[in-house]
């Protein structure tokens, strides 16, 4: 098949660079000015044609599959009210797409949160998007890499260079150029989990964007955990590139953010806020009022 119709978001991490604020709150749940962060990630997967989206949860994280159920009493007080703009937003986030959830019931790693949508998922292709990943463009990241797909069947990694010191928090791939393609398609030959600076095989880090064939999860059944235990994603896509298997990394077009680090969750933030249609115009209005130079200098 060279259809990709169900997504799958993991979404059982604890959420510990957020804490204290996460000792209630899914992170993937804080907000991006008006939407919690895990709904411009199903916004994309929805705009790329997908139909069924999965969540891997833990426990205390209903709260997402419930933000895209329909609450009856939120929407009859809202008609009661005359609310109408408010009644379709809330309306429209229910009927997005159809979603179902799973819980990842130990803290095993992204692989192992992977392998458990495997009953979901069957033997499709499908794709994967990381819940506190965003990535912003008018084409979105996961239509590029389907479009893709349709031409090179094959498990696809969503690619960004960073700095030579940052190599050790992601995924690194080594790959070659696919012929007639740019240099926006590659060919990976290997993939490393978080090496060390100086020892990275290139500095093109895997971001939170997959396209995978179904025999990811026969690869990650035999993936042996790390030293903590963890099953990664990255390991079971190496291992299929040892069977020979075809696996691309694909360069996006888009701005990412990884809200799920303090700093640039709020840089989503500002600059989400900038494009709000509402709110756009007379937050720049303040940000241009700051006196920042003289607050630092005092």
């Amino acid at each position: 098949m060279n259809t990709v119709r169900k997504g799958v978001i993991p979404a059982a991490g604890l959420g510990t660079r957020f804490l204290p604020a996460t000792k209630a709150i899914p992170k993937e749940m804080l907000p991006i000015v008006d939407k919690p962060t895990i709904q411009y990630v199903v916004e994309e997967a929805v705009a790329s044609g997908l139909e069924d989206i999965l969540f891997v949860t833990s426990k205390a994280k209903s709260s997402i599959e419930d933000h895209f159920d329909h609450d009856f009493v939120l929407e009859q007080m809202l008609e009661r009210r005359g609310k109408k703009e408010l009644l379709e937003t809330v309306r429209k986030v229910s009927n997005m797409v159809s979603v179902a959830s799973v819980r990842q019931k130990e803290p095993l790693g992204l692989g192992h949160a992977v392998l458990v949508s495997e009953p979901f998922v069957g033997q499709e292709p499908f794709a994967v998007f990381l819940g506190d990943d965003i990535i912003d463009h008018e084409v979105p990241a996961m239509r590029q890499m389907l479009e893709v797909f349709r031409q090179h069947p094959g498990s696809i990694l969503a690619i960004q260079e960073v700095p030579p010191d940052m190599v050790s928090r992601y995924g690194i791939v080594s790959a070659r150029a696919v012929e007639g393609s740019g240099d926006r398609l590659l060919r990976v030959e290997k993939l490393v989990e978080k090496p060390a600076v100086g020892e990275a095989p290139s500095n093109l880090a895997i971001m939170g964007r997959y396209v995978l064939m179904p025999e990811i999860f026969e690869s990650l059944r035999s993936t042996r955990p790390g030293a903590i235990g963890e099953i990664q994603l990255t390991d079971g896509i190496a291992g299929l590139i040892d069977r020979g298997y075809p696996v691309y990394a694909y360069r996006f077009e888009g701005k990412r953010y990884d809200a799920g680090d303090k700093l640039e969750y709020l840089i989503a933030t500002v600059e989400m806020a900038l494009k709000h249609e509402d709110l756009g115009a007379a937050f720049r209005d303040y940000l241009q009022s700051l006196n920042l130079d003289h607050d630092q200098g005092n």
